[in-house]
């Protein structure tokens, strides 16, 4: 029976839906409304940008670890001013873009590669999937919503993008999504159940909150420090000016403080006789000590957290330091890369296959392959053909350049021995003519 509405092919089963959920009655258990598309139904609304103090943080830790109810509203508004803070920005990004710098393929159970198949996953969806998927590190869950099946300029299936469920309305303790802030988690969409769980992938461990909860500590101090460095600044950094006058007239008095009020970076006034100006200049001189050194410290602190060790985006004292803090660093980016790979296996895939893609059998892995700087690269080719013969295609798919039929090596040529006769001689020369007249190609004349 055909349904009305939007009506859309799916490509595993071939039955018309009015969307990629289908249709169902949430009124029923397990399906209790109507709707279409769970992104739309979401009732978002705007974060109150309000300032935070560790006393707000920890009454929103209390909140998000709730037994029977548990809210993270509050403890994802600190979140949100913890992620805009420049130096923890600076350690994620530097952290995911190691992560995602790596090469990656498709390979068979024979460990064979299917370039053809990566091809699929060379796609900004699968970008933006995997940045969604990094995020999970630092605010504990992500929920990653699969786009509307399409098929790009040659024809290849592909999604029409990835959209994160709004976090706010995700109780990834209990697996549900609540329509409205607000509402129990017992009134939520179970995303484990079909038809939900067949479009989204699950980033993060259920009561896992994140490195943000961790960072807020020092983030929080830190934009404290800063305003009040700048109230200080305001107050002691330019010295105060002290006008003295014996005048009692209001207009003059009010004359006067115009004056004094508008002088600003010109320096003079027009003051009656009689009034003498005082410039008072702060002796308050630990500013330094008592804020930067302040910043400094949770600069370190967030360094140490996001990426294990502060020499790699802050200064370093030696190289054998340098080494072991990359190599704490290089442990981060691999565990980083484990958890990419198995959402892409266990969840990724193996959904992407429902919806049709030929990815049956393929399992995806990070290329480990060595990288090499362009000296190594050239020195590497060389020793290979100088000792196996190289297929031509080779250099010609790496580095475009037509190649034809192998040359064939031109024999080296050696010395020319000398001609002897019958009797053993060299034509007729005796021994002592040969070293009397003759020199040898390479024997110089000392006396010549």
């Amino acid at each position: 029976m055909k349904k009305k509405g939007n009506n859309k092919q799916n490509p595993l089963s071939g039955r018309v839906l009015n969307s990629q959920y289908g249709t169902f009655n949430l009124a029923k258990e397990g399906d209790r409304k109507r709707l279409k598309k769970m992104v739309v139904e979401l009732q978002r609304q705007t974060d109150a940008l309000t300032r935070k103090d560790i006393g707000d943080w920890r009454h929103a830790w209390q909140m998000a670890i709730n037994v029977d109810n548990p809210n993270r509203q509050r403890l994802y508004d600190i979140y949100r001013d913890v992620d805009i803070d420049l130096h923890l920005s600076g350690c994620i990004q530097q952290r995911e873009g190691f992560v995602l710098a790596k090469a990656f393929k498709l390979v068979d159970d024979k460990e064979k590669e299917n370039e053809e198949a990566a091809k699929f996953f060379a796609k900004p969806w699968f970008k933006q999937l995997l940045h969604y998927a990094l995020d999970a590190n630092y605010w504990g869950h992500s929920l990653i919503e699969l786009g509307d099946l399409t098929t790009d300029i040659n024809g290849r299936l592909t999604y029409n993008g990835v959209r994160l469920i709004e976090r706010k309305h995700v109780i990834p303790e209990y697996h549900r999504v609540i329509p409205e802030l607000g509402m129990d988690w017992h009134t939520g969409i179970d995303y484990h159940q079909p038809p939900f769980c067949d479009w989204l992938v699950e980033v993060g461990q259920p009561e896992a909150l994140g490195l943000f909860l961790k960072a807020a500590t020092q983030t929080i101090p830190k934009k404290n420090a800063l305003a009040f460095w700048d109230t200080f600044a305001e107050i002691f950094g330019m010295p105060m000016r002290i006008a003295h006058t014996t005048t009692r007239d209001d207009k003059e008095l009010a004359k006067m403080e115009k004056m004094m009020a508008e002088m600003g970076t010109e320096g003079w006034g027009l003051f009656q006789e009689g009034t003498d100006i005082e410039v008072v200049e702060s002796s308050k001189g630990d500013a330094f000590n008592v804020y930067d050194k302040r910043v400094d410290r949770a600069n370190s602190e967030l360094s140490k957290l996001v990426i294990g060790q502060t020499m790699t985006i802050e200064d370093g004292s030696s190289l054998s330091q340098s080494e072991t803090h990359l190599e704490v660093f290089e442990n981060l980016i691999d565990a980083d890369r484990d958890m990419l790979c198995d959402i892409i296996n266990e969840q990724l895939i193996p959904r992407m296959i429902r919806h049709g893609f030929p990815l049956q059998g393929l399992q995806f892995k990070w290329d480990d392959s060595v990288d090499y700087t362009p000296e190594q690269q050239k020195a590497v080719e060389e020793l290979v053909v100088n000792n196996y013969d190289v297929d031509g295609k080779y250099f010609e798919n790496k580095y475009g350049i037509p190649v034809g039929e192998r040359r064939q090596q031109q024999p080296l040529i050696g010395p020319t021995q000398p001609q002897h006769d019958d009797n053993g001689g060299n034509g007729g020369e005796t021994p002592d003519d040969d070293k009397k007249g003759q020199h040898k190609p390479n024997e110089s004349r000392f006396f010549d």
